[in-house]
This record gives structure tokens, sequence and C-alpha cells, in this order.
């Protein structure tokens, strides 16, 4: 037995590390070959078999998931965690979204790997979606990082495929087609990691995916998934400075720009707070390259608003800043977001030193790893104390709607957002270890086991959902009257 354990111990070793403490780089020791490092992923296997990711005997002394919830409220605006609870409960899919905390509780009472990347921390399905990059393409991959650790790459994986048959059961699949996205999800996961075990960080780094490439991994985008796609980046074009300019902002008498007062959603700031978010971007342009400093050095801040976004999100202080530069129709628009605990933190060691300092900096930290093409404005700062990150609020963002969630684009969508999340995640991680873990292409083992497990999470979750409605019925949660404000 002891030497069973000397073995995984010695195959644990030779796993690659997500992150090292900055700014420690060693350049003259050389690392282990991939193929090495692939049977040491295929030993681990033995460790923690792929059906010890199936479904076990319910966890004992389970928290209340509304208590769950509740706690992670701390913090947030009183005046809008009624709208959160609203969202949340509007359906099973909208909770999910919702209550990653008590997702991260369940995840961290199974058995793990012991192969850990950069996490998303939350990449369920509605976190994939279109962006423009610099050159003006519109990509598909991750986006959204508030919950970005160090962890487990499985526990990615377990959201995806839970939110897959969440979304699946709304849109009315049947389980067949159920457990066919699930074993596609995998799939896609499971290839891509084969395919990249063997290359260089550089090529694993350079691989972006335009959301108009017919092909994708391998696999031809059939014509349904085509047009979903073609309408949603036609969209997305359709999203930029100049469009978010004639939806939010008006003139004033005198001629310049003020946000328009759409309350709850967008609402005007008083003074200091104006004052102290300008300053809070002053601040953030010391995190930016110091070319991009140059280029944002040409605005200047016209009006500042609070506006509340997402589902987990509602809550936190996130304001829209709009900026303009060489005339008033050269508009900027950033999203400055407060970043929180992320909800996985209490069962994680975190992000190496320092930017465990800094939950803004370990957001943008986290994207810029993660995210094949990023945001060139990404940084981050702080303002009256709380920690903040900054992106562009417009940059041809758009989404796949999870509607879309049923026939022949359920099964194409859930194998390229398993494939995006491989691809992020050996970015940072050890793509030959976790290939070795996930076995070939025909190993079938992995999919089965998380296709029970998706369907028995489903469950678990649409009874969460029942018991906060519940609690909003009995008076223990308050609900705005409109989630959809």
């Amino acid at each position: 037995m002891n030497d069973l354990s000397d073995e995984f111990e010695a195959a644990e070793a030779l796993v690659l590390a997500p992150l090292a403490d900055f700014p420690h780089i060693d350049l003259r020791t050389p690392g282990e070959p991939w193929d090495k490092r692939r049977a040491a992923g295929k030993l681990l296997r033995k460790a923690v078999p792929h059906a010890a990711h199936a479904p076990a005997e319910p966890a004992k002394r389970r928290p209340d998931p509304v208590r769950l919830i509740q706690r992670a409220h701390k913090g947030r605006q009183e005046a809008l965690i009624p709208l959160r609870v609203a969202r949340m409960a509007s359906s099973p899919f909208a909770f999910l979204r919702g209550a990653a905390h008590v997702m991260a509780w369940d995840l961290a009472q199974m058995p793990t790997t012991g192969i850990n990347v950069v996490l998303d921390g939350d990449a369920h399905i509605a976190n994939f979606g279109l962006f423009g990059t610099p050159q003006g393409d519109v990509v598909l991959d991750l986006n959204d990082f508030d919950e970005v650790t160090i962890g487990p790459w499985e526990w990615d994986l377990k959201r995806l495929v839970a939110s897959i048959v969440v979304a699946a059961r709304a849109s009315k699949s049947h389980r067949g087609e159920r457990r066919r996205a699930v074993e596609a999800a995998v799939a896609g996961y499971r290839r891509t990691m084969t395919e990249l075990a063997p290359c260089g960080s550089l090529e694993v780094w350079g691989r972006t995916t335009l959301a108009t490439d017919p092909n994708f991994a391998g696999v031809s985008m059939d014509a349904a998934s085509q047009a979903i796609v073609a309408k949603a980046v036609e969209k997305a074009r359709r999203r930029n400075n100049r469009s978010l300019l004639d939806q939010v902002v008006e003139r004033q008498v005198h001629g310049g720009w003020r946000f328009r007062d759409d309350a709850p959603i967008l609402t005007r700031v008083d003074q200091a707070t104006r004052l102290a978010v300008t300053g809070g971007l002053e601040r953030y342009a010391d995190t930016l390259p110091r070319e991009r400093r140059f280029m944002l050095n040409r605005y200047h801040v016209v009006d500042v608003a609070h506006r509340v976004v997402g589902v987990g999100s509602v809550g936190t202080r996130a304001y829209l800043a709009l900026l303009c530069g060489n005339s008033d129709q050269d508009v900027l628009f950033l999203q400055v977001k407060e970043a929180v605990t992320p909800a996985l933190a209490p069962y994680l060691p975190g992000m190496p030193e320092p930017y465990d300092e800094h939950e803004g900096e370990r957001v943008i930290y986290g994207q810029r790893l993660l995210q094949a093409v990023g945001d060139p404005l990404l940084g981050w700062t702080t303002i009256d104390e709380r920690p903040f990150y900054v992106r562009q609020m417009k940059n041809m963002k758009g989404d796949i709607p999870a509607s879309c969630m049923s026939g022949q684009p359920l099964q194409f969508f859930s194998f390229a957002y398993g494939a995006l999340l491989a691809r992020a995640h050996a970015r940072t991680g050890d793509a030959a270890a976790i290939s070795g873990y996930c076995g070939g292409n025909h190993n079938t083992t992995l999919g089965e086991a998380l296709t029970a497990w998706a369907e028995h999470y489903a469950d678990q979750n649409e009874s969460d959902h029942a018991r906060f409605v519940e609690a909003i019925a009995d008076g223990r949660l308050e609900a705005a009257a409109d989630p959809c404000l």
C-alpha cells in the first residue's frame, strides 16, 4: 500500500503547477516531457477513478442553500438584494447562475483529481459568449471571470455539464438529448486536451476561435447552429460605444451628455461618487500597459452612473463611466465593477501572491490567463477601500441564448463549450496530465459518470430552487415584484 501511495505522490509531483509565486521564473531547469506527464495523469485515474465523479450518497449535514445564499448577500447593497432574489427565483437556471456558493460547497465534498488549473469558477453555459477583438473580429470564448481562482479542473467541467442539463430541461429536451449533450461537452473537453497535450505553450496561447468559423475543433457546425451564431454575431457587431450612447445617454440643455435615469437598472450618482469613480479610473490607468495609458489619456470622464448587471452580481457596486475624447462623438464606456471574494474561496488555497491581495487584480489576471483574446483596457482599482475591476462595457459583446439549448444546437454548443473550457485550462494547467486522466477519445467512462452526476445535480438544483421560492413565500427572503427590471 505504501508503494502505491509513493507512486501516486510521484505522479502528482510530475504535474505542472498552474501558477507560481511572482516573479520566480526558472529558465534553467528542463521540465518533464509531455508523454511522461500524460502517464502521470493516467496513474492518478487509479487513485480517483472516473466512477468517483458519479453521484454519491447525499452529503451529511448539507447546509441550507437559502442560508448559503443569504451569507453571500453580506456586503452587497441592501436595496438591490430583493432584485437579486427575484431574478434567482424566476427559474431553476437563473437560480443555478446565482447559487455559485451552494454548488461550491457541493463540489468541495467530492474527491478531486489532484490536477489544478486556473479555474473560471463559474463556467455555466451563460458565461460563454461573443466579444470583439481589437482587430474587429468576433470570437467565441469564456466571458465572465468574477469567480476565478486555482482549483481542480473538473469543478469547471461539472458546473458546465450541470448547467447544460438545467438549461436543456427548461427547453423541454428529453433525457436522451440531455445525455448526448453532456457526453458532447465531455468529448469536446477531452478531445481538445488530447490535441493540446503535445503542443508547445506558444501554440496553445495563440489559439483563438472565430465565431464565424464553420468548423470547430474538427467538428462541422450544423445549419441550425450556424444560423444561431450568425444572428448572435450580427447583433454583437451592432453593440458598440456608439449604439450604447444612443441607448443610455441624453443631451443636456447646454449640449453635453449625461446618463438617462432608468431606475433601478441605471441610476445617476451623486457628485461625491462621481469624483470617487473618476479618481478610481485615474488609479486604474496605472495597471494598464504604458501604451494603453497613453491612449486612455486622450479621454476624460463626462458622466458616471450606477448600473445593475447579471444575476449573481446584482447587489455589488457596478458603475458605468462615459468618457469622451476627440469630440463628443468619440466616446468610450468603461464598466467599473466591484470584485468580491469568489464562492470557491473557503475550499481552496486561492491565487498566489501578489494576486491574492486585491480581488480586482485577481479577476483581471485570471481573465488574461484564460481568455484567448482579451480586452485591451482590462485593469483594476480601489474605490472607497473596495476592490474593483475595469473593462469596456461594449466591445461587440453578445451571447448564445440558453433558450437555444435544444435539438442539434444543444449538442454542438455543448461540444464547443467543453472544447473552449479545455483550451482555457490548457493555458495554465497541465494539458498532458489532464489528457492522461481523461483517457482516449474512445474512453466513455468519464462521460458516463458526469452524465449521471449532471442529472443528479439538476434534480438537486430544482429542489434547492423550490426551497428558495418557499423562503420568499414565508417571508424569510424579500423579492422584488418584477425580476425583469
